[in-house]
């Protein structure tokens, strides 16, 4: 009879574990897919985070209530949260395109995922109360219980999103659950009722689950053709970021997380503006320092200059600047820029990287993507332009994508009057990309002497940059807001701009 409790408490204490575990995956893998299909990664997870611990409280209250046949229900909520959490991932995919209440769906079932984890928990505690003591019980139960969120937060973004990508890390889990389930349908079949019911539900739904594993590229393959309406040459997930590649006739496009990234028909006109003036107008170009840009293009440009002996790129995803040397499509794009010996790449942390960095640099050229979310916004802020200082010589030069100042008058001039209240000397310029439309940069020095209409090097065979710096330096009234703060790390009001502005869209 000993033997018989002891193996019944750790077949439930085992799936208090894989409850924990599972139940913190399906809640990152909701916060995760938020992030790509809807930006803004701080408010997303901060929203689900808060609606699934609510729904779990919310769970657990109305486990009161279930008083019978408390194995079979627990088996059966088991069951459940394996379908649920599982499939949830593939239900918000192919969904994104095709409703107008997408977010609604989306909370809807972070909230019955909760839920029902939420019932699990205390359901598990009545069941074990009358074979083990108080104080054991709820000492085993939250061990395994916090034991396996910790486990679950450090696989998903060392191991499962890079291994799996997120569609398939939730079927995976979601099998784990209904797994678990089967095992406790076989092992403890004496303590259920209809424990043949029980089993079918049980295959059937692991069953599902795993041939929705199985098709799981294709189905990711449909729902983001829909999602882009191109035909898609190229997906990979790293530990960052969705990185999409599409072709249509002759353009090329490069998605991250949703986001366009650039068009292969007119990125020339975005990376010429970004690139040029700073080296036709800095003293010195010897050693350049390229922060973001890990597709190469802005590298491509800058290697037109004889003058250039080294130039270091720092790019935090390695797959970005991994898929930017090896795919041909690619690299037939930058010109194997990032594979010429004068290049050397770093995948770090562009703000603790500048912060340890002991070498100068005479040009810095920063091509960070939007600041849609706060870990972006850091890398637009006064803070940060400070600390750009150790880089830089007397006599350097920056330019810095400053996103649109027509869409986003408030967040363009915010960033340029950062950008001021460091450098000595500033000025902004535009581009008309049609891609994208109106995009906005700006150019600082800290010589207030310095001239960024003096030419002191240019290239020939440029397709749109034509050194002229004065066609890009006027704003009509449509593109002005002067009325802005200063973006500084403790606030960050730039987020709040971008997400206000580009919001309406």
């Amino acid at each position: 009879m000993g033997n018989r409790f002891f193996k019944f408490e750790y077949l439930l204490l085992l799936a208090v574990f894989t409850i924990a575990t599972c139940g913190l995956v399906y809640e990152l893998v909701a916060g995760t897919l938020a992030s790509y299909l809807l930006g803004d990664s701080v408010k997303q997870f901060s929203f689900i985070i808060g609606v699934y611990l609510f729904s779990m409280g919310v769970g657990s209250y109305f486990s009161k209530f279930l008083r019978r046949n408390l194995l079979n229900t627990f088996v059966e909520i088991e069951i459940l949260v394996g379908l649920v959490g599982g499939l949830s991932s593939v239900i918000l995919f192919l969904l994104f395109e095709s409703v107008g209440y997408f977010q609604f769906i989306l909370y809807f079932l972070v909230f019955i995922t909760g839920c029902l984890v939420g019932l699990e928990i205390p359901l598990l505690m009545n069941i074990l109360k009358d074979r083990v003591r108080f104080r054991d019980l709820v000492s085993n139960v939250f061990t395994f219980d916090y034991i396996g969120a910790l486990l679950a937060s450090i696989l998903f973004p060392l191991v499962l999103v890079p291994q799996l990508g997120v569609m398939r890390t939730s079927l995976f889990f979601g099998m784990i659950n209904v797994g678990i389930a089967i095992v406790l349908c076989f092992l403890l079949h004496k303590e259920l009722q209809k424990p043949f019911i029980l089993k079918a539900k049980a295959m059937v739904s692991f069953l599902m689950l795993l041939l929705t594993f199985i098709f799981s590229e294709r189905i990711l393959s449909y729902s983001e053709s829909k999602l882009y309406g191109e035909n898609i040459v190229y997906t990979h997930s790293t530990p960052y970021q969705r990185i999409v590649l599409t072709h249509n006739k002759s353009d090329y496009r490069l998605y991250l997380n949703n986001n366009l990234q650039f068009s292969s028909a007119d990125e020339y006109r975005y990376h010429e503006a970004l690139v040029h003036p700073v080296m036709s107008a800095a003293s010195k170009v010897e050693n350049v320092l390229v922060l973001g840009g890990g597709d190469g293009l802005a590298v491509r440009e800058i290697l037109k200059y004889k003058e250039v002996k080294k130039i270091t790129l720092v790019d935090l995803d390695e797959g970005m600047t991994r898929l930017f040397k090896t795919n041909k499509i690619l690299t037939d794009l930058n010109k194997s820029s990032l594979l010429n010996p004068k290049v050397k790449v770093y995948n770090q942390d562009a703000y603790i990287w500048v912060k340890d960095a002991k070498e100068k640099f005479d040009v810095v050229i920063i091509d960070f993507p939007d600041p849609s979310n706060y870990s972006l916004g850091k890398l637009y802020s006064l803070n940060f332009y400070r600390t750009l200082q150790n880089v830089l010589k007397p006599q350097s030069m920056i330019v810095v994508q400053t996103t649109s100042p027509y869409f986003a008058p408030k967040s363009f001039w915010c960033i340029n009057k950062t950008i001021g209240a460091v450098f000595s000397k500033t000025d902004a310029f535009h581009a008309y990309v049609p891609s994208f439309g109106e995009w906005g940069f700006t150019i600082a020095a800290n010589s207030p002497s310095d001239d960024f209409k003096r030419l002191h090097r240019r290239v020939n065979g440029l397709r749109f940059y034509n050194y002229q710096f004065d066609k890009l330096n006027y704003f009509s009234g449509d593109m002005m807001s002067r009325d802005v703060e200063i973006n500084r790390l403790d606030n960050q009001i730039l987020v709040r701009y971008f997400d206000e502005e580009w919001g309406k869209l």
